[in-house]
């Protein structure tokens, strides 16, 4: 996992105008339509001509079977899904903001594609063609990225009751292993089902996998003398910040984010210290030892 997310992370930055600028915009505008079209279609046909379905793909040539699934109803009633459409715009969003554009694709387009594998090895597997993929796994896997990465930060639910992302994500975990059993108990025909909480974990890992044995880390009892080190360099060099006419400047190239203000600085925690690096020199610098 970890090869693979640093492999990514390479990628990412040589490839820079890799992606769909705001691609979660455009599929909740496309899952609002699909909503909005599906409640005034009341004998169910128009969902039929969506869904995933390996057979009319292969031989009638339906290809945006393999794409539209995505963009079925998240949850049932008009006002809940406009509700879940916002929160997860808002993630989708947020990520794509912390992560840029390459990578917040890849997340979105690799879990995809992990979807429609799966429903190709349920027809070669029991012959089932019409094989019913949700988004809902995929958002969840997406909201488990945003708690991993801004596990502190409160919503409201229901717009009035603040609640930790990070305990969020525990309920949800909790709904992930009780599909997976649930699905399981079930029999042949349900148990192939338990692999979408799975591969959607699976997409979770590979792109999150570093971050979150990161963030674990911090609830070990043990706290080493390289944390401890670079917690007190954080804090002598934000004083050092408070006095200087800026508050970011790359260790490499310089470039301070006053004098370029629509540059990104992120700091390096493996670096023995603490050290800023403009977003050219995140991914491409020899770490300080």
């Amino acid at each position: 996992m970890k090869f693979i997310n640093r492999a990514i992370d390479r990628f990412c930055h040589n490839h820079r105008k890799f992606g769909i600028p705001r691609l979660m915009l455009y599929i909740v505008m496309a899952s609002a339509a699909v909503n909005i079209i599906a409640m005034t279609d009341q004998t169910g046909m128009f969902f039929s001509f969506l869904n995933f379905d390996i057979y009319l793909i292969t031989m009638r040539g339906e290809i945006w079977r393999l794409i539209t699934w995505i963009f079925f109803p998240i949850s049932s009633g008009f006002i809940l899904n406009a509700i879940a459409l916002f929160f997860y715009y808002y993630i989708g969003s947020s990520l794509e903001r912390e992560w840029g554009t390459p990578k917040f694709t890849i997340f979105y387009i690799s879990g995809v594609i992990l979807h429609l594998l799966l429903g190709c090895a349920m027809w070669i597997a029991l012959g089932i063609p019409n094989y019913y993929l949700t988004p809902e796994y995929l958002n969840f896997s997406m909201f488990f990225a945003y708690a991993v990465l801004f596990p502190d930060e409160y919503i409201r639910l229901f717009l009035a009751i603040p609640f930790k992302i990070k305990w969020l994500a525990l309920v949800n975990a909790a709904y992930f292993a009780y599909s997976i059993i649930s699905y399981i108990i079930r029999g042949r025909g349900y148990a192939f089902l338990a692999f979408l909480p799975l591969i959607a974990l699976l997409n979770f890992f590979i792109i999150c996998g570093e971050e979150l044995l990161g963030y674990l880390r911090i609830f070990s009892k043990r706290i080493s003398p390289r944390t401890v080190k670079f917690k007190s360099e954080a804090r002598r060099v934000q004083q050092k910040q408070e006095k200087a006419p800026y508050r970011h400047k790359c260790a490499v190239c310089g470039k301070t984010d006053a004098d370029s203000p629509d540059l990104e600085f992120r700091y390096c925690s493996r670096c023995n210290g603490y050290h800023c690096f403009c977003s050219d020199h995140i991914n491409n610098h020899v770490h300080f030892q």
